[in-house]
């Protein structure tokens, strides 16, 4: 008896699977000039081997690596819903190298991971490109990552984004919160706006006003002031160590936890913190947030930075000192409490 044919099976390629790969060969190419400007001397060979080499030696006596990761939490929603994607990428960079810088690190290399449904070239690119901005600004080399397209895992239109960060300190120059003391300042910097925190609560207040992207707050607009890029701090304060670092007991990033939650983390056992609210003026964008969600104000505090990225706690003679450089370097500064003995279990008051 004659077998029937078998039907003619049509041939697959990754592309019909979802995978494009010629689209992840031209990222790569169009990134490469982006990515060498962020490169520092100690960077050995160029993008796209199979681990990035990074040369140490000479530079310190006794390093202490110091490393982080983080993403952009749901600011990248926003990003997407909005189509705005070349600030997101320093979102991400100012995430993770001002969370090292507080002990004292230089960020010497990050990693990018980006992950998304369908490759958009563009979108790509801009993405990246605004990594290796960041890092161009932080004197950090973006020295690889990962870029990664899988079918079916994302809805159209949306990727997800993470980062990885390592830094280095002299092991005599590491700032782990033991030399500060009962009466050090609180110096707060300015921040450019939410940077990246509390995003699920700023969409949702957003959402329920309306959506009013192109309302003024402060001379620019809603929008525009929420996408505004995480203000990155590595080399001014880098250089305010420089020049201070026997009186700069400890460094704080303002993020998810907000004011309440983040100096408290450098405050060594049997200290606490009183946070003068006086000190501390809603820019316009945290006054709209406030007024629309009818945000209570200790939620304001634990949730948000409220204008306040970056602390340093000083010792108190050299305050003077440290504001005046601070001046110069172009950072709005103020003080904003002072360390105390703690208080039972009330290590932190605001009021």
């Amino acid at each position: 008896m004659t077998q029937p044919t078998p039907p003619a099976v049509t041939p697959l390629t990754y592309r019909d699977a979802g995978v494009d790969i010629d689209a992840g060969n031209e990222v790569v190419e169009r990134i490469k000039p982006l990515v060498k400007r962020s490169f520092r001397p100690e960077v050995m060979g160029g993008l796209g081997g199979f681990g990035a080499l990074f040369d140490l030696s000479g530079k310190y006596k006794e390093p202490v690596l110091v490393s982080g990761t983080d993403g952009v939490g749901t600011k990248l929603k926003l990003a997407q819903q909005l189509n705005r994607h070349d600030t997101i990428g320093i979102d991400l960079v100012g995430m993770c190298v001002n969370d090292v810088l507080v002990q004292g690190a230089e960020p010497l290399f990050f990693l990018d991971y980006f992950a998304t449904g369908k490759l958009d070239v563009d979108t790509t690119v801009a993405v990246v490109g605004g990594i290796a901005r960041g890092c161009e600004l932080s004197g950090c080399a973006l020295i690889g990552g990962e870029t990664a397209e899988m079918p079916d895992m994302y809805p159209p239109g949306e990727y997800d984004l993470a980062g990885f960060c390592v830094a280095a300190v002299e092991k005599s120059k590491l700032l782990d919160g033991s030399k500060v003391r009962a009466g050090d300042v609180l110096l707060g910097i300015a921040s450019s706006g939410p940077h990246s925190n509390g995003y699920s609560l700023i969409r949702r207040i957003y959402d329920r006003a309306g959506r009013p992207a192109d309302v003024d707050v402060g001379g620019v607009t809603l929008i525009d002031a929420l996408m505004a890029p995480t203000a990155l701090y590595v080399k001014p304060v880098l250089e305010m160590l420089g020049l201070h670092g026997g009186s700069i007991n400890a460094m704080a990033h303002i993020t998810g936890g907000g004011l309440t939650e983040n100096i408290i983390r450098v405050i060594p056992e049997g200290l606490g913190l009183d946070i003068e609210a006086s000190q501390i003026v809603l820019p316009p964008v945290f006054d709209w947030l406030q007024r629309e969600g009818a945000v209570p104000d200790d939620e304001m505090w634990r949730t948000f930075n409220c204008g306040v990225g970056f602390v340093l706690v000083v010792a108190p003679g050299a305050v003077a000192a440290v504001a005046a450089d601070l001046d110069r370097l172009g950072l709005v500064h103020r003080p904003i409490g002072q360390v105390v003995a703690a208080r039972g279990g009330e290590r932190v008051r605001i009021g």
